[in-house]
Order: C-alpha cells, then structure tokens, then sequence
C-alpha cells in the first residue's frame, strides 16, 4: 500500500510540473480536443492561424456574473470576434457542482445572456482545465495565431464582484489583444486570476 501510495504521489507531482511548464507564457500553448454544445469535438490546432481567447466560466460564480449581468463579457466577445478572434467558453464544472451545465441548459443561457462566444466547451471531466491548470473563473488564457500562449490570468485589474467597478477596472484581454494585433508585445502576459474556484471532479 505504501509503495502504491507512493507511485501515486509521484505521478501526481510529475502532472503538476508537466501542467506549470505547459502554461509558460511565450511557449506553445496546451493542444486540446474538447466537446462543444453541439457534441462536436473541437481542435486547438484547428484555430491555428487565428488568435484564440479561452474563457473559464460557471455561470453560478458571482465574479461571472459580474461580468455576464453587466454585459462586459458579451461586449468583449462581440468586439474581438468581429476582428477574427475566437473566442471559446469552456466549462470545466463537474456534474453536481455549482455551474456544471448539460448542453441543452448552457444553450439556454447563451440564449438569455446574448452571448456571442465562438463556441461553448463542456469539460466535466476537468481534462482541459486541468491541462491549463485553470484555477478560477473566470480566467483568460489568449494564444497568437502561431499557438504561443501570449496572456493568461485575470480578466481585469478590479478582483471583485461588483458590477460597478467595470467601468474604471483595466481589461487585460483587451490590452493584450490590443497590443498583440498591433504587432507589439504584450506589456501584462500575466497576472493573478481572481474569482470562483474552479469546480473540479475529485478523484
């Protein structure tokens, strides 16, 4: 039983070096194959050429809703999709816990919200999220046209949950997309995310 527990414990740390290295800003961004609403499986490596948002969401989490109930994350999806981003949802709450959604509820609350993501990805197994060691939502991760990881944190410079202070916060997404599509180099590639844990399945 010792040795068992471990060989556990050590492939555990390998996972968690493995996952830090992954997520460096300036190196390849984490290839994935996830799920959509619509059962269709989606593809990093099919946006290559592309900038890419990925967006960790529950839509239970008041710090998403900040955002969703203000209308700021609707705005930045249509703003930065009009421009050729794709912007990808990704749900990583597991089934049973605050913000896990089955396809047809998650359609439903697009639907409410005027949302206008690219695409929406189900991932209650925690595989992709844990692939990008995802820890609140929401959290932001953009990746340039190349697959290199250029953004990761937080969504903005105000950590609450007050819809109020949107409007004075500074959005790091959109500086970092700002400066990367003009041809510069990302000023803030990484800040601390703040908002909900993610809800992941324990094992």
């Amino acid at each position: 039983m010792k040795l068992r527990n471990s060989s556990i414990l050590f492939c555990a740390v390998l996972a968690l070096v493995a996952t830090a290295i992954a997520v460096k800003i300036g190196s390849p961004a984490p290839g994935f194959t996830a799920v959509d609403v619509d059962s269709k499986q989606q593809k990093l490596s099919d946006f290559k050429g592309k900038y890419v948002v990925l967006e960790w969401h529950n839509q239970g989490c008041p710090y998403t809703r900040k955002h969703y109930e203000s209308g700021n994350m609707q705005r930045l999806q249509k703003e930065w999709t009009a421009k050729g981003v794709v912007w990808l949802t990704v749900i990583s709450s597991a089934p049973g816990t605050q913000g896990f959604v089955t396809p047809a509820q998650e359609k439903e609350y697009l639907k409410q919200m005027n949302a206008a993501p690219t695409d929406v990805l189900l991932d209650p197994a925690g595989t992709l999220g844990r692939l990008y060691d995802a820890k609140t939502t929401p959290q932001m991760f953009v990746i340039d046209p190349g697959g290199t990881l250029i953004y990761q944190g937080a969504i903005d410079d105000k950590p609450t949950s007050d819809k109020s202070d949107i409007a004075r916060s500074k959005n790091y997404v959109s500086a970092a997309l700002t400066e990367a599509l003009a041809g510069k180099p990302v000023t803030e590639a990484a800040t601390n995310p703040y908002g909900c844990s993610v809800k992941y399945a324990k094992f």
